[in-house]
């Protein structure tokens, strides 16, 4: 028995629209954002285990090449409807425009299950449960290490991706207003590399060749910290600020291993392609879950990455 624990919201979504999801096709879609990065494949590695415990049912996991091809994304799910899927997982790279699609599933009868990144108010109707690490939150736990480390005054870089996406508004919104709220720190940014590694190094080898004096940078997505990273490293300022991270691919462990990152935080982005798979076939089986599901953080440092609980979420 699959059973799914919620510790934030605690609503019971009602589900109506299972008649004919759990059709003679039992494909689950799992469309993330893009499928070039270790975090969506970690994703890909959980839905896989949880699909294997799934009697008859299976997984395609597909995603655009990038997480700004938003009409590709738009169309990866167009087409799941059109061939009758049992469910789609989906984490939208926009939080308006794969709001439509969604809304055609629900008409169709195909329950959908959001990881990752809320959509709008909208589209809170059309899908069955939401899954995510609680990104404000998160973002705030990223500003309290920060200002413990740097202190309440000088400058702090945010190094951000892609402008508007819900779990972007989280993260960076919660770790500014965080800072604003609780010290004089004054931001520098935030700066969009658009979740592109190449692009982000280039931000912030700009950004500590503008601002010598800059106490603290925070990356806040995987391409964007890795990018950020070999900056610092390549400006020679390694050790010599302040600098965390978020997510958790072998390279940002290689950071933190080498103190080029004092901290990366981590969600558990296997948990998120499991817990997303066995939400939507309890659905598609007529089953109530939980409305908001929490698969957490953790706060990965030199000193506890060895530790059980950062290799559960480490990838």
């Amino acid at each position: 028995m699959r059973k799914i624990v919620s510790g934030i919201l605690g609503m019971v979504a009602s589900v109506a629209l299972v008649t004919g999801a759990a059709a003679a096709d039992k494909e689950i879609a799992v469309i993330v954002k893009t499928t070039n990065s270790n975090f969506w494949q970690n994703v890909n590695k959980g839905a896989s285990s949880a699909v294997a415990k799934a009697e008859g049912y299976d997984i395609t996991f597909q995603g655009p090449e990038s997480d700004t091809a938003i009409a590709e994304q738009v169309n990866l799910v167009q087409n799941a409807i059109n061939r009758k899927v049992a469910g789609i997982v989906l984490a939208p790279s926009d939080t308006e425009a794969l709001v439509p699609v969604v809304k055609s599933a629900n008409e169709n009868g195909i329950p959908v299950v959001i990881i990752d990144s809320l959509l709008s108010e909208s589209a809170e109707s059309y899908y069955q449960a939401f899954l995510a690490t609680d990104n404000r939150k998160a973002g705030e736990l990223v500003a309290q290490m920060m200002i413990d480390k740097v202190g309440k005054t000088g400058k702090v870089a945010v190094m951000s991706f892609v402008a508007g996406v819900g779990s972007e508004i989280g993260r960076v919104g919660g770790f500014i207003e965080y800072i604003k709220a609780n010290s004089d720190i004054e931001i520098v940014g935030p700066f969009y590399s658009q979740s592109q590694m190449a692009l982000a190094l280039n931000q912030t080898t700009d950004v500590l060749s503008a601002n010598g004096d800059l106490k603290g940078i925070y990356g806040a997505s995987e391409p964007t910290a890795i990018g950020m990273a070999r900056a610092i490293v390549q400006s020679g300022k390694a050790g010599k600020l302040v600098a965390i991270g978020f997510d958790g691919n072998k390279d940002l462990q290689d950071f933190v291993r080498d103190g080029t990152l004092d901290a990366i935080a981590v969600q558990s982005s296997f948990q998120m392609g499991q817990l997303g798979v066995n939400a939507v076939i309890d659905v598609a089986e007529g089953k109530s879950v939980e409305k908001f599901i929490n698969t957490g953080l953790v706060m990965v440092t030199k000193e506890n990455i060895d530790s059980a609980e950062a290799q559960n979420v480490l990838y």
